[in-house]
């Protein structure tokens, strides 16, 4: 990357926001005409990298350019006794502390180790550049030289060594710590507060002489060194009120160390090595080498018939008994309803083998499908990474749709030191659990993946001008180890410490501009205005660097799962599908694009009458008016589609449509989230449940869903009135947050809410499609049924209260398996 680019950031620090003590935590929030000022201009001030290159390639390159950014240096700040700069030069001490304060003024990810700590300090009003100040920070008195470009009320941060009998905790160790600083003269604490448990009492602090509106000035409250932005209708001598964040345990301003680390939860007891024997019978019409399924102990299990067995011989194989002794704790509702509704269709089995996930079918009989050739009503594919080495900077990898039964998922998660983390007896408990308690299960788990803060952490310092590619920039650097430590965020030039609301507010402003349709690299779903879609032809937008966003795009949302941030985007349902390892299936297309898919529909009905139209086996693409024909078989050029090939033609659109348009962007996301994300961990999760994981649970205003909704058929006289309606509308305002966006999942395809509301809710068309209600008769159907496309639910005519709450819960929990969607 070019270094020129990078030094550009020198010029940054005149262009520092003036910021906000937060009366409602521990972060600053900052103002600024640049505070939501686009990045793509960064983007296309970077030096281009060679077009042959490869993303690894690139991505290596990014890291160099990275780690050279520690060049750029405002000042020197020095901590802790000894550890000062002369103009004879520094001792070692002194030199790592330089260089760490350094690296910290320019962009990029800087890894910060667990012996020292750094924080942050404003200039006192009398300190002028060049003359030392003392401060409080770590746990004792440390002296700091001004540097020669800061000015009066002037944030710097500083690197200080950790005390590592202090940060062991030996009782008497070390040497004893100072009383922390008084308060400023102008700092006085409201007397009488009646404080609610944890709240912070408040100040009034009183404007010092020369302060004018909108300029900042230090002061020491509870001995934390704190900046306060004067308000603009403000003059010296009133006094102003604030909320202090709480003081960190040793009393400093830390940038660093968490308030609180990430919960570690002691690992289960693992009963890995014991087995429990079973013996069953083979089933009638099931061969040697064939699998079949059964239940043993309550879990579904795959077993493959011996070579030398026949029809009702008896067969015996072991089981973990950790997997078949489960705790008889409560299910979640969920999975009561998948057990006593369980629908014909695919169902994740563990194999008796190797105890590996894996995807299986059964017939009308209960015997596994093993049918080979395409069939639009019961085929299906999986999505399938292989990872072709183990580099721990850039993997390379290559995905593929493959049938169902090839592909199979691990059901260990090993830590950082090899030893078994989860087994998959946790995974199968954990399946059957709540959505509420599946994302604890989750989040605990991820606690004990992420690298102790003594191992080190990462310092992520970006400009706000340049947001998304200094960001991109930083997190392509790092390893797979340090995508999984703690991250601290730092807008160069402003003072905001993060203590969580950086944090968040980087992943808001990331994901929002990766997924905005103007940057290129996504666009709107044709059947759904909330959802976005891989652009096929991302590389016309960004065509040196277009792979490495999504490896960073992959890498950023797998983080944010793994730190429990939210992702600002709603994918299109297959793409969750293809991140879980789903079966993906025909009617899926209808998601994608409903013509194409009423089109390919209407082939199939033709008969033999298909020949007469035409069609070969190759798409036309066309970009930017340019149109190209694509082969979807080697020589469909020379294929023409007839009767008797019909299904393999419609099995290959079927595979470019969700996978081959886009297959090299969608490979490098899934790389980069799997770098944070171990793939068992998600199997846990249904495709609906992973979009309310990622993007969190909407906000649903319920007077303003009842008042743009439409009813239909047989509710479109009594509306709202009718008796039906008038049950479903209570049932709903009753459910909590999950089920109320897992109906809009059912009816609308995603949990999104317009930024408007529902009055401007698009359908497939682009028009505005309001929720509607469609009365039909039980004739029609019995369950709930919906219509995605114009955000339709066809409500049957219940006759009983009950009855309708417990289809309509039936039908919206089980919409992830496929149940009655049309």
């Amino acid at each position: 990357m070019g270094k020129n680019w990078f030094r550009k950031s020198s010029d940054d620090k005149g262009k520092e926001a003036p910021s906000r003590q937060n009366s409602h935590g521990g972060s600053t929030d900052t103002n600024g005409s640049a505070d939501n000022k686009r990045s793509r201009s960064g983007r296309s001030k970077k030096s281009s990298s060679s077009s042959s290159a490869t993303p690894a390639q690139k991505s290596e390159r990014s890291a160099n350019g990275a780690r050279g950014m520690g060049e750029i240096a405002t000042g020197v700040m020095v901590g802790g006794g000894s550890a000062r700069a002369s103009k004879g030069g520094m001792d070692k001490s002194a030199a790592k502390s330089a260089a760490a304060a350094g690296r910290a003024n320019g962009p990029g990810a800087i890894s910060v180790g667990g012996g020292m700590a750094t924080f942050r300090v404003p200039v006192p009003g009398n300190v002028r550049p060049g003359e030392e100040f003392q401060v409080f920070a770590g746990g004792r008195i440390v002296r700091v030289k001004c540097p020669r470009d800061s000015r009066p009320g002037q944030s710097l941060q500083i690197t200080v060594p950790v005390d590592q009998n202090e940060a062991a905790g030996v009782e008497g160790g070390g040497v004893k710590l100072p009383d922390l600083p008084p308060d400023s003269d102008n700092v006085t604490k409201i007397p009488n507060q009646q404080l609610a448990p944890g709240e912070q009492p408040a100040y009034m602090v009183k404007i010092p002489e020369g302060i004018r509106g909108g300029q900042q000035f230090p002061v020491t409250i509870n001995g934390q060194q704190l900046t306060v932005t004067c308000p603009n209708m403000a003059r010296p001598g009133m006094s102003v009120r604030i909320v202090p964040p709480p003081p960190p345990e040793n009393g400093a301003t830390s940038l660093d160390r968490p308030r609180q680390a990430p919960q570690r939860v002691a690992n289960p007891n693992k009963q890995s090595d014991k087995t429990q024997m079973f013996e069953v019978v083979v089933p009638k019409g099931v061969k040697a080498g064939q699998p079949f399924a059964l239940l043993a102990g309550g879990v579904r299990v795959l077993v493959t018939c011996p070579k030398n067995a026949t029809n009702g011989q008896k067969i015996r194989f072991n089981l973990p008994v950790g997997l078949v002794n489960r705790p008889d704790g409560p299910k979640s509702k969920l999975a009561e309803i998948k057990l006593s509704y369980d629908k014909d269709g695919w169902t994740r089995t563990i194999r008796a083998t190797d105890m590996k996930f894996q995807w299986t079918r059964f017939d009308e009989s209960g015997n596994v499908d093993e049918r080979t050739r395409f069939d639009t009503e019961r085929s299906a594919y999986v999505l399938k990474l292989d990872f072709l080495d183990d580099n721990d900077r850039m993997r390379q990898g290559h995905v593929s749709l493959v049938t169902p039964e090839k592909g199979v998922v691990d059901s260990k998660i090993k830590g950082a030191n090899g030893a078994e983390l989860v087994s998959y007896t946790d995974i199968a408990n954990a399946q059957n659990k709540s959505y509420e308690d599946k994302i604890q299960w989750f989040q605990d788990t991820c606690a004990q993946l992420c690298v102790e803060w003594n191992e080190g952490h990462m310092r992520m310092n970006v400009r706000r001008e340049y947001l998304l590619s200094d960001s991109m920039e930083a997190v392509m650097s790092l390893t797979r180890k340090d995508l999984r430590k703690v991250w601290r965020f730092e807008f160069i030039g402003e003072a905001g410490i993060d203590a969580g609301g950086l944090a968040r507010e980087w992943f808001e402003l990331v994901t929002e501009e990766v997924f905005d349709p103007d940057m290129g690299l996504w666009s709107t779903s044709a059947t759904n205005q909330m959802c976005m879609q891989i652009n096929p032809a991302s590389e016309i937008s960004c065509p040196d660097d277009h792979l490495i966003y999504f490896r960073f795009i992959g890498r950023v949302m797998g983080k944010a799962m793994f730190d429990r941030q939210l992702v600002k985007g709603h994918m299109v349902k297959h793409l969750y599908k293809h991140i879980l390892g789903w079966p993906v299936m025909f009617n899926d297309l209808k998601d994608v694009d409903e013509e194409y898919y009423n089109s390919l529909k209407g082939l199939k009905d033709m008969g033999s009458d298909v020949e007469y139209v035409g069609v070969d086996f190759t798409v036309m693409e066309e970009t930017l008016g340019v149109k190209q024909t694509v082969e979807l078989v080697p020589g469909g050029g020379d294929m023409d589609v007839v009767e008797d090939n019909l299904p393999e033609y419609i099995e290959a659109c079927l595979k470019y449509r969700l996978l081959g348009r886009y297959e090299a962007q969608l490979n490098e996301l899934l790389l980069g989230f799997f770098d944070v994300i171990p793939e068992p961990l998600l199997t846990i999760f249904d495709f609906q449940e992973l979009e309310l994981l990622m993007c969190g649970l909407p906000h649903i205003d319920m007077e303003n869903w009842m008042e743009h909704t439409e009813y239909s058929g047989e509710y479109d006289r009594e509306g709202p009135d009718h008796q039906v309606c008038v049950w479903f509308w209570e049932i709903v305002s009753e459910y909590d947050q999950e089920l109320k966006a897992r109906l809009l999942q059912f009816v609308t395809g995603t949990s999104g809410v317009p930024a408007k509301g529902f009055s401007s809710l698009q359908g497939n068309d682009g028009n505005v499609r309001k929720f509607t209600i469609h009365g039909v008769t039980l004739d029609t159907c019995v369950y709930p049924r919906s219509h995605t496309c114009f955000n339709r639910i066809d409500l049957p005519l219940y006759e009983e209260r009950e009855e309708c709450e417990e289809k309509l819960k039936i039908a919206i929990t089980m919409a992830s398996t496929g149940f009655d969607i049309e």
